[in-house]
């Protein structure tokens, strides 16, 4: 029996990580390596796969998108590949066929696809579309890069192997980091792995406000405004923080006005 598979991954080094681990595997095939979950949900679509390892996050449409657009009672096995170990995890590990968390351990692989393989044979649930459906009653609506329903006033963020919960009242401003952002809590930092248009949209009702293309500011933090040449403004926050507000973004102003009145 030949597993034929896809790997789903945005970054090019995980892709590989897989496909290394997978070619010790004789029984498996890769039948290709998709970078977005644009290109994964086409790839499944001309030539369906018996198991994907998919990830969860990646820039634009989530894993969960890949099997929403597929369908659940269509998709073939799934192996979740997901760099967060939060309460998630739990619901992965109860509905999915099986989890990997990053960077890849070569047992814990091993034991996923071990998995798949009694999986295949019948020694476990063959409907994988029912339990997907489960899964996705337990974790609610996902959109773009969130992995949980999390309350819309806070984020999760791992670091260190742990998680901490970061309230988005407590949040100054956030600053884009090529597919992440920085999260700027009084004197500390936190990396999340979003993209600032994610985390305008999903937060913009909590007091986010973007005010550049790579900043968003918390506007009970903002204390000042300062007019700036070309219709420019300086924001000055509580903290002393400085930050500008370009002209591509003046809607913000009656909002940073009304929290400086």
């Amino acid at each position: 029996m030949t597993i034929r598979t896809i790997i789903v991954d945005d970054e090019d080094l995980a892709r590989r990580g897989i496909r290394a681990l997978l070619a010790r595997a004789p029984d498996v095939e890769v039948i290709a390596e998709c970078g977005n979950a644009r290109e994964a949900i086409e790839a499944m679509r001309a030539d369906p796969p018996d198991l994907v390892f998919l990830d969860v996050q990646m820039p634009g449409k989530s894993g969960f998108d890949v099997i929403e657009a597929i369908g659940a009672p269509h998709c073939p096995y799934i192996v979740f590949v997901t760099a967060h170990d939060d309460f998630a995890i739990r619901a992965f590990d109860v509905h999915a066929l099986d989890y990997l968390l990053k960077p890849l351990n070569e047992h814990r692989f091993a034991a996923a696809l071990e998995r798949v393989r009694k999986a295949m044979a019948g020694a476990e649930e063959r409907s994988i579309g029912r339990r997907l459906a489960r899964l996705a009653a337990t974790l609610g609506h996902v959109t773009d890069h969130s992995t949980a329903p999390v309350p819309p006033d806070r984020i999760p963020v791992k670091t260190g192997g742990r998680v901490v919960v970061i309230r988005i009242a407590d949040v100054d401003w956030v600053k884009a980091e090529h597919d992440y952002v920085s999260l700027y809590v009084g004197e500390k930092s936190w990396l999340v792995r979003e993209t600032i248009a994610s985390i305008e949209s999903r937060f913009a009702g909590a007091g986010l406000v973007r005010i550049h293309r790579s900043t968003l500011v918390n506007i009970d933090r903002v204390r000042e405004l300062r007019p700036l040449d070309k219709g420019e403004f300086q924001v000055i926050l509580h903290n002393g923080a400085e930050l500008k507000l370009s002209r591509n973004f003046r809607a913000a102003l009656p909002r940073l006005a009304g929290a400086v009145v």
